[in-house]
């Protein structure tokens, strides 16, 4: 059975320069191929989700806002509601009538931000 042969292509960076008095002859050189166009991780984890949170409102009105914060893409999400960024969706979070859902992610990743701080306390 004859060995295979693999290829590893790399490009060298910058500052790397040949050693003087060194015959590279004999190294193979051939040109990097064209960059895929997806990539290796992204096939195996799939198309990200879309950044952001949004507010399934439960009451319209004025007052604090009561609802529960999902990602974009859950089913659970409101069609057609703003994307709020981190610091949006963490002080919507930080109001007791809101809900962090947990079909989506949501939950798991603001509760972190929010409780980071508990430890602290005013003096």
């Amino acid at each position: 059975m004859e060995a295979a042969e693999y290829r590893v292509w790399v490009r060298a960076p910058d500052h790397v320069r040949p050693v003087d008095g060194v015959d590279y002859d004999q190294v193979p050189t051939e040109p990097l191929p064209p960059a895929p166009p997806t990539s290796v991780v992204r096939k195996i984890l799939g198309e990200r989700r879309p950044s952001g949170w949004v507010l399934a409102k439960m009451r319209e009105g004025r007052g604090p806002t009561c609802g529960v914060l999902h990602a974009p893409d859950c089913e659970e999400a409101p069609e057609g509601a703003p994307l709020l960024d981190v610091q949006q969706a963490l002080d919507v979070a930080e109001n007791p009538g809101t809900q962090l859902c947990t079909l989506c992610g949501c939950a798991q990743e603001l509760t972190p931000p929010l409780s980071c701080f508990d430890h602290i306390t005013d003096s």
